[in-house]
């Protein structure tokens, strides 16, 4: 297969992690005999500083040339701490998300037997975790009219859905839940808000459509507790742009690291995929950012074009790493001299010789990229 694909690294750590990702994919292209062509662009901060644009014109024609596009991060300190700032690294992110008309972010998570011990949930709460998030992307609250006032001191912020917008999200939900446990769970607050009361009508009727796959509703306070209390109970979660945002950050903790978590961004034409973590400034160019997220993203791509084979070995790569406990220090105090860049070496020797197990383990910390 032939693919053109996009990389936009953003800001802090995504250009470590992304750097990892498109090594991962070059050498599922070299395995499988696919043609990859890497177009990189600025996002963020970086092209704010370049282009005073954190969406220039010309990276948004290169996402609308490709086939796919692959995220770093976006952020930094400098407008994060500064609510004043008229132009933002986000106001990129959310702008190519609304032109793409990326209206559904899928979030896998998924509590790895190896890393257990790794989150500060017990591991008999956790085991056997394995939820599928999707996250209504493009409307609600982000995304709804916003208002100062003339002196500054009042504000709002509209939270508005229509039928279309929740239908296009629930029908891609349900049809997950069918080849998984057949269960969804919508998270609303429809007890106190008007748009949360229009999504349980509209997945209701939509519900009907699939006999098989049974729904039940959570208020997302409760779900934020259950999230802890009990997450086997889950199978696919489906809910609005915020409380999505803040349910799938929440559910990090019981892989034991956000860098373990990815996602893809949907549309009925484009796609992008990228790691749900932040830019992490306090480690740019420190070597120890956890790249699996990004990683496990390229896999999601793969997916997306039905690449199943392919994924599914970087994934296997993705576990064996874990297992052996070659991981970046946020899962690997144990050896914590193990760069971004050694993991993702690590992984992409696994996709050359995924039958090799001869070698030392040893040798991964004397510098050498093998695999065991």
């Amino acid at each position: 297969m032939k693919l053109k694909i996009a990389v936009l690294p953003g800001d802090g750590i995504g250009p470590e992690v992304t750097s990892q990702a498109v090594k991962v994919l070059k050498a599922i292209a070299q395995e499988f005999d696919h043609s990859f062509q890497f177009k990189y662009a600025s996002v963020g901060a970086v092209a704010i500083d370049e282009f005073n644009d954190p969406l220039p014109k010309k990276t948004l024609d290169l996402c609308k040339s490709t086939d796919a596009i692959l995220f770093g991060a976006i952020g930094d300190p400098r407008f994060d701490n500064n609510p004043s700032a008229k132009i933002r690294p986000e106001q990129g992110l959310l702008k190519l998300r609304k032109e793409l008309g990326l209206f559904a972010n899928i979030r896998p998570v998924k509590a790895y037997d190896n890393l257990l011990d790794k989150s500060p949930l017990k591991r008999q709460i956790i085991k056997g975790t394995d939820i599928s998030i999707y996250r209504e992307l493009t409307g609600g609250i982000y995304f709804g009219e916003k208002s100062l006032s003339e002196d500054g001191n009042t504000a709002s912020d509209l939270c508005e859905y229509s039928r279309m917008e929740i239908e296009r999200i629930a029908h891609l939900a349900f049809k997950a839940a069918q080849t998984r446990k057949n269960k969804v769970t919508l998270v609303d607050k429809a007890n106190v808000l008007e748009s949360s009361r229009l999504w349980r009508r509209v997945v209701t009727e939509i519900a009907s459509d699939y006999p098989d796959v049974s729904l039940d509703f959570l208020f997302v306070d409760n779900a934020a507790m259950q999230m802890i209390l009990n997450p086997k109970q889950f199978d696919v979660i489906l809910t609005e742009n915020m409380f999505g945002d803040i349910i799938s950050d929440e559910a990090s903790v019981i892989g034991g690291s956000i860098g373990l978590l990815a996602s893809a961004s949907v549309g009925n034409k484009y796609a992008m995929f990228e790691p749900i973590h932040g830019s992490y400034p306090q480690a740019k160019n420190l070597g120890i950012a956890n790249p699996i997220a990004s990683i496990l993203s390229a896999a999601m791509l793969l997916d997306h074009f039905e690449l199943f084979e392919e994924a599914d070995l970087i994934r296997e790569g993705v576990e064996k790493s874990l297992k052996l406990n070659i991981t970046t220090p946020d899962l690997n105090t144990k050896y914590n001299h193990i760069s971004t860049a050694k993991v993702g070496d690590f992984i992409e020797d696994f996709i050359n010789n995924p039958h090799d197990t001869n070698m030392n383990f040893s040798n991964i910390h004397l510098g050498q990229s093998t695999i065991i």
